[in-house]
């Protein structure tokens, strides 16, 4: 999840908890199909904070009182709107108790961590599945635990439920459930086998291998179709789009995760919302940096930041990088405009086999997406029939040339972190 400048600590809230009976569907995060059971549990919750919260095991309906996150109970789209998604009228998600979860990471040992960001770190767990399961060492999870000392906390954690639990798509990672206990605020997703993309693009080492052409074009796609339902389904502005964000399962599928800075769109006589500036640098758009104003379009701009690194294998914000060149977008434009030049600039760990007119076309398609007008830039649906055209030309990778040199150096390339703070 995002930061933002004065984010205020988790405040306390009270639990006041009553038994209910769930009925949950837990997907099968090694690929196999969904298994249905049913459960009791202390599960209706009642959230005092800035504003009254209620979760329940059958819905989730968010009040706050900035008014971030709140999605009505029942949804206005059909799923014949959305052949690959649909709309929940109420988030149905599973219940975990502490317990159960400390059991799945074996106590949150270390060795388990898959990463960390500004919510607390994720590990990797394992659910014990019923003795007729085929899958004998369990399910396997992704457990997102809030740390203490985080500047975020409760308004995420919520936006997360409330968001996940109602939209499903291919490429938005299923939330499963969630664990309120007391003080421990956690979030158990589906295990992404491939981790994050920004790993693969800037992760070293040899477990680190490049990602060819056309699964960075496969990627793209993906996450592509995840921004696009959420801008057409509830004009949804995921506010915090970045490589870490995106996720791949085994086959490489993207799936967009971290639904924590999500908010609501404007409502049809406005064309944007004001909120505090929330999500990373160098991701985030001119506009909303400079005036708080966030558009849907302000997802355009992160998505063809997202391009440009796909292209160049360079993090968007690099300060080991020569003065002029910190911000990879301010530095990349020029290049963008002109075949000969794009070359220059392109991926060296490609090796030159790439489309070179589709790697041009794409570098088009990014310039658009990062003009200074949101009126300017395509919307998102544009932008994914286009990259799915791209696609479509299917042209043969170009054999590498002896001699190729590029204008940038990958020296001084930042560790891989999965949370960038938004800040000067």
């Amino acid at each position: 999840m995002g930061t933002c400048w004065g984010s205020p600590k988790l405040p306390p809230h009270n639990c006041n908890p009553t038994t209910t009976t769930t009925t949950t569907t837990t997907g099968n995060l090694s690929g196999g199909t969904a298994s249905t059971s049913t459960s009791t549990s202390t599960s209706t919750l009642t959230l005092t904070s800035t504003g009254t919260s209620r979760v329940t095991s059958s819905s989730c309906s968010y009040t706050t009182s900035s008014g971030s996150g709140n999605i009505s109970s029942v949804s206005k789209f059909s799923d014949d709107h959305y052949p690959d998604g649909q709309i929940l009228p109420a988030a149905n998600l599973r219940i975990f108790t502490f317990a159960e979860l400390k059991a799945a990471t074996r106590n949150f040992r270390l060795d388990t961590v898959l990463g960390e960001g500004g919510f607390g770190k994720v590990y990797k767990g394992w659910l014990e599945d019923k003795p007729s399961s085929k899958n004998a060492n369990g399910t396997v999870i992704a457990v997102k635990k809030l740390n203490s000392e985080s500047l975020q906390g409760l308004e995420e954690w919520k936006s997360e439920v409330n968001f996940l639990g109602r939209l499903s798509h291919p490429n938005l990672v299923k939330l499963l459930g969630y664990c309120l206990e007391e003080a421990e605020l956690l979030l158990i997703y589906e295990f992404m086998q491939k981790g994050s993309l920004e790993n693969h693009l800037f992760g070293r080492g040899s477990a680190v291998q490049p990602l060819p052409w056309d699964i960075r074009l496969k990627i793209a796609i993906g996450a592509a179709r995840g921004l696009a339902f959420l801008h057409t389904s509830e004009k949804v502005i995921y506010r915090d789009f970045k490589a870490s964000n995106i996720l791949l399962d085994g086959a490489y599928n993207a799936k967009i995760s971290d639904f924590g800075l999500a908010k609501l769109g404007p409502s049809a006589s406005r064309s944007h919302v004001t909120t505090r500036v929330m999500g990373t640098y160098g991701y985030a758009a001119p506009e909303y940096v400079a005036t708080g104003h966030l558009y849907v379009k302000s997802d355009v701009y992160a998505f063809g930041v997202v391009l440009v690194e796909m292209l160049t294998g360079l993090r968007a914000l690099d300060a080991n990088r020569p003065s002029g060149q910190h911000n990879l977008t301010d530095w990349i434009k020029p290049y963008l405009h002109d075949r000969r030049k794009l070359k220059s600039i392109m991926d060296f760990r490609l090796e030159g086999k790439y489309p070179s007119k589709v790697a041009f076309r794409i570098a088009q398609l990014a310039l658009r997406c990062l003009e200074t007008e949101p009126k300017q830039r395509p919307s998102m649906k544009e932008v994914l029939e286009s990259l799915e055209r791209f696609h479509a030309a299917n042209e043969k990778p170009m054999e590498p040339k002896s001699g190729s040199s590029h204008t940038h150096s990958r020296r001084g390339q930042q560790a891989v972190h999965h949370r960038s703070p938004l800040h000067p």
